[in-house]
C-alpha cells in the first residue's frame, strides 16, 4: 500500500522547536528517503579513473611533498557522488594510488582498516607486513590486513606506484578507525608465500595446520594468471574465467570486509555480470576492456580503473580479438554477506 507521507512543514513551529530542544526528529517525513521502495538510494556513481591522466599529477606530488611530510603519498580516487572530500570510492570502499621513489621508506605503523596493495607499475620495491618482506610485480595483491605493522621500501631506480583499496569508509563510520606509528621492523626469513603456491596442499606440520588469521600476504600475479589460462583452458564452456583471493587455510575470502578477484576475458569476448548488492571496483591489469555501467561507457587501458554501484549490472567487454584481457575487481560481498543484505538480482 503507498500514499502521500506527511512532511515536516506540515508540523507546527512551536512542535518542531519542542521536538529540537528534546534532540527529537519525526520519521515520517523521512522514511521513503532511508526505506525507498525496491530499490536503495545510492550515492556511489559509476565513476572512471584515468592512470595515464592520473600519474603526472602523482609523479609531480612526488615532486612537491617529500616523504616525511606525506607518511604515504597518495591521490584518492574519491566517487563524486559521495562527494570529494569524503574520499571515498562508494559506500565501504576506499581507492588511492601511492607513489614510491627510489630510496624511500614510507614509515611503519599498523591501523584498523584493512587494505590491500594491486601493483600497477615498477620494480624493486616492497611491503613488509607482520615481518614478511612482500616483493612488489606488476599485478601482484598484497594484504596489510587490520592492525598488523606494515611498511614500504623501495631499492629499485624508477618509481613505485600501486593501486590501495581499503575498507576505511565503513570503519571510519563506525567511529573505529585509527593508527599506530611504529619503528622500522626486523625481516623474518623463509614466511612468505612459497609454502601455499600449489593449489590444493598446504603446510601441515606434525599434523596441523595453521591457526593464523591471515597466513598468506602476497598473491602473486604470474600465480593468478596462469589459474585463469588454465582455468580458460580447463572449461571452454565456462563463461566467466574468474578466480577468488582467499585465505589458503580456510577458503573463505582473503579479507573480512571486501572481496578480491581476478577475471579474464578471452578475445573478444562479451561478459555481462549480474545486478548484484555490492559496488564494485575494476581496475585493468592486462589488455584493454569496455565496461558499460548504467548509461556510462569507460574504455580500461592498462592500470585504469572504474567502479560501479550495487544493483547494478555490469558488461564487460574485451576489445582484443586476439588476446586476452585481464582485470582485477574489488567488492563489498563479504560485508553484504556478514551483514544478512547481499542479494544477487540476476
Amino acid at each position: 500500500m503507498s500514499h502521500e507521507l506527511g512532511r515536516l512543514e506540515d508540523l507546527p513551529q512551536d512542535y518542531r522547536d519542542d521536538l529540537i530542544k528534546l534532540n527529537l526528529v519525526p520519521l515520517w517525513p523521512s522514511l521513503r528517503a532511508v526505506l525507498p521502495p525496491k530499490v536503495p538510494t545510492r550515492k556511489t556513481r559509476p565513476t572512471f579513473w584515468s592512470y595515464q591522466s592520473l600519474r603526472p599529477l602523482l609523479l609531480r606530488a612526488g615532486e612537491l611533498t617529500p616523504m616525511e611530510k606525506a607518511e604515504r603519498r597518495v591521490l584518492v580516487l574519491a566517487n563524486p557522488g559521495h562527494g570529494l572530500e569524503k574520499m571515498q570510492a562508494s559506500a565501504a570502499m576506499y581507492l588511492g594510488m601511492q607513489l614510491l621513489l627510489p630510496g624511500e621508506w614510507a614509515p611503519s605503523h599498523r591501523h584498523t582498516p584493512n587494505a590491500v596493495r594491486m601493483i600497477v607499475e615498477g620494480e624493486g620495491a616492497y611491503t613488509t607486513v607482520d615481518g614478511e618482506k612482500c616483493p612488489m610485480h606488476r599485478g601482484d595483491l598484497i594484504l596489510t590486513p587490520t592492525g598488523l605493522w606494515h611498511e614500504h621500501g623501495h631499492d629499485g631506480t624508477e618509481p613505485v606506484v600501486w593501486l590501495d583499496v581499503l575498507d576505511l569508509p565503513l570503519v571510519y563510520y563506525t567511529e573505529t578507525s585509527y593508527a599506530i606509528e611504529g619503528q622500522r621492523q626486523p625481516v623474518k626469513p623463509g614466511h612468505g608465500e612459497q609454502a601455499y603456491r600449489s593449489g590444493g596442499v598446504m603446510p601441515t606440520p606434525v599434523f596441523e595446520r595453521s591457526n593464523k588469521a591471515y597466513p598468506m600476504l602476497r598473491y602473486p600475479w604470474v600465480d593468478a594468471r596462469a589459474a585463469l589460462v588454465a582455468l580458460a583452458a580447463d572449461r571452454p564452456e565456462q563463461e566467466a574465467v574468474q578466480v577468488s583471493y582467499v585465505n589458503p587455510e580456510t577458503g573463505q575470502d582473503a579479507q573480512n570486509i571486501l572481496g578480491f578477484y581476478a577475471l579474464m576475458l578471452r578475445p573478444g569476448q562479451t561478459l555481462r555480470l549480474p545486478a548484484r548488492s555490492p559496488a564494485m571496483v575494476f581496475h585493468q591489469i592486462e589488455g584493454r576492456a569496455e565496461a558499460r555501467i548504467e548509461d556510462s561507457t569507460f574504455t580500461l587501458n592498462e592500470a585504469d580503473t572504474c567502479c560501479a554501484p550495487g544493483y547494478t549490472a555490469v558488461t564487460l567487454r574485451n576489445l582484443s580479438s586476439e588476446q586476452p584481457a585481464f582485470l582485477f575487481i574489488a567488492d563489498e560481498t563479504p560485508l553484504h554477506q556478514k551483514l544478512g543484505v547481499f542479494e544477487n538480482r540476476g
